[in-house]
């Protein structure tokens, strides 16, 4: 008998350049402009490691769909 597979969420990543809008130390989070998105885009320090960013700062990230909407992961400076 097959193996029955199913799926339940589909997830979406593109690769995106960006600059960081608004840090938040004390939180951790922060937001991130780019020009291809319309939304600024949300991520927390979990996603980039190392020292905090500051406002202006280049980075390179995927977005993915979350539920509250777009969210960075794999942030990496440039």
């Amino acid at each position: 008998m097959p193996t029955l597979i199913r799926v339940t969420e589909l997830s979406l990543v593109v690769m995106a350049n960006g600059k960081v809008d608004f840090f938040n130390d004390t939180g951790g989070y922060g937001f991130i402009s780019t020009d291809d998105a319309d939304d600024d885009v949300f991520f927390h320090m979990e996603d980039v490691g190392g020292e905090d960013l500051t406002e202006g700062t280049e980075i390179e990230f995927d977005i993915e769909q979350a539920p509250k909407g777009p969210r960075a992961k794999n942030v990496t400076r440039v």
